[in-house]
């Protein structure tokens, strides 16, 4: 496979087996049906796919069809044959090399520390939204958006530490509270239709797409964006029970209800919302305070559900950190990070000092996306930014049923070489177009610079930790 022959595939997941022989099984077909609810629905992408209007419907509907229903279809195939802890990590290592499984481990690694450094500046407009006018200042407040980042990291190092025991309550409970709270953005618009506050609410109406430079940047956002990260629970293989089917099974579950919620959410967006002014950060928080605005008494429920959305946020951060911590642990399997980050607490039995690794840079990370742009643009780039490290590693998964698995006997079939182009296509337009702002910015010749730069540094970077861990392993081994 790749370098791979198919005898060391089965050599090789049997060594990782016998390191996650340690980990205790704590997660079924529910806990991960609702950690992919949890995970897959980020609370933004709404008020992405609403930007472009009646439109939305179509492009969703593209999105699913080229890239949602083709990577759960990968993801499936790649879990069943390899159902080990490390996840996109293991497949790119045995499907193509050593190195390739690195520099996906270094990307998602990267997307995810990027995406959970965004948590103080979503939590302080969820805030700002809770309080109402007189909070408008919170969601500018640096010191207050770096406190409170360092806050909630504070809190994930600790239910991290103490393991999915706790920390698959946590995302549960995250996962009712977003089918929740989308339940309740889908309904609104139909409450105020039978108040005689809306005229009429047709979610499904659409209305002809203008392909642009614009829309085509929103569609690869709806794409690997929005619909990206049923492979994110097979990093965690090694404590769940029956990975090799369970995984599968919870994709198969969850992926029609995130369609639809994905669907008639933008829907209600725009029943509220003029495309122009929607609100980026907090899409939801926005139109849950105008949907209830006339509510009178009605109108505390606003506060109490923007409350459970500050809950929600921080139950998908807890997802992304803990993933995030076995990615260095099983790259020390392999030496190729230092033996340090695998060391498992001696009750919790979770990699203790890659948790409190990953807290440090997280918060370092998010304070200096604060300094010299504004809230929305400082949001852009880290969310563009984490954005493309993350597809990069959706390119090489989808590059595995193309180009690799060559010694694998029978080959990949045709339909899902099929699905694999489509994902990788779709995913590569949304590598393409992240570099360029969908909203006003200083200098949009400025913005794309950063991430350019950003991106080309960070995989640099990862590149010289690869080689110099390769070469000290070949020293030790002489």
């Amino acid at each position: 496979m790749g370098e791979h022959s198919a005898s060391e595939l089965r050599s090789a997941e049997s060594e990782v087996a016998a390191h996650s022989a340690e980990f205790k099984k704590e997660l079924g077909l529910r806990d991960l049906v609702l950690t992919q609810i949890l995970f897959i629905i980020g609370l933004s992408w709404v008020g992405a796919a609403g930007k472009l209007g009646p439109a939305h419907v179509v492009f969703w509907v593209l999105a699913i069809t080229f890239f949602y229903v083709p990577s759960a279809a990968v993801v499936i195939y790649l879990n069943r044959l390899m159902p080990l802890e490390g996840g996109l990590y293991q497949w790119a290592k045995l499907g193509f090399s050593e190195a390739a499984g690195f520099m996906v481990a270094w990307n998602l690694w990267l997307y995810v520390i990027t995406n959970t450094s965004e948590i103080g500046l979503q939590l302080t407009s969820y805030l700002a939204y809770t309080i109402g006018p007189s909070g408008a200042w919170i969601s500018s407040n640096k010191w207050l958006i770096t406190l409170t980042c360092l806050l909630v990291i504070a809190v994930l190092v600790v239910v991290s530490t103490i393991g999915l025991g706790v920390g698959k309550w946590v995302h549960n409970v995250g996962g009712i509270i977003m089918l929740t709270i989308f339940a309740t953005l889908l309904v609104l618009p139909f409450v105020h239709v039978a108040r005689g506050e809306m005229r009429e609410f047709h979610p499904l109406a659409t209305a002809l797409p203008v392909f642009s430079l614009f829309s085509l940047n929103i569609l690869g956002k709806l794409g690997f964006g929005a619909l990206g990260g049923f492979e994110y629970v097979a990093i965690l293989a090694g404590e769940c029970r029956s990975p090799a089917r369970t995984i599968g099974r919870s994709v198969m579950v969850a992926a029609p209800l995130i369609a639809i919620m994905f669907i008639f959410g933008t829907s209600s967006v725009l029943a509220f919302v003029h495309p122009d002014q929607i609100d980026l950060i907090a899409p939801i928080p926005q139109v849950l305070s105008l949907g209830f605005k006339t509510f009178g008494v009605a109108a505390l429920i606003v506060p109490i559900a923007l409350v459970l959305l500050i809950v929600l946020r921080v139950a998908q951060a807890s997802v992304n950190f803990t993933g995030l911590t076995r990615l260095p642990m099983v790259a020390g399997w392999d030496h190729l990070m230092p033996r340090w980050f695998t060391k498992l607490h001696p009750r919790f039995k979770t990699p203790v000092n890659s948790i409190l690794f990953v807290g440090i840079v997280t918060v370092a990370l998010g304070s200096l996306s604060l300094i010299g742009v504004g809230q929305q643009e400082s949001f852009q780039l880290l969310f563009n930014a984490g954005g493309i490290f993350y597809a990069l590693t959706y390119l090489v998964m989808f590059a595995i049923p193309l180009f690799g698995l060559r010694a694998l006997k029978p080959a990949p079939p045709w339909w899902l070489r099929v699905a694999a182009a489509s994902g990788f296509l779709m995913t590569l337009l949304y590598v393409t177009l992240s570099v360029f702002p969908i909203i006003d910015v200083k200098s949009n010749f400025t913005f794309t610079l950063k991430i350019t730069a950003v991106i080309i540094t960070a995989n640099i970077v990862g590149g010289a930790v690869f080689a110099a861990a390769r070469a000290k392993r070949r020293a030790a081994a002489m």
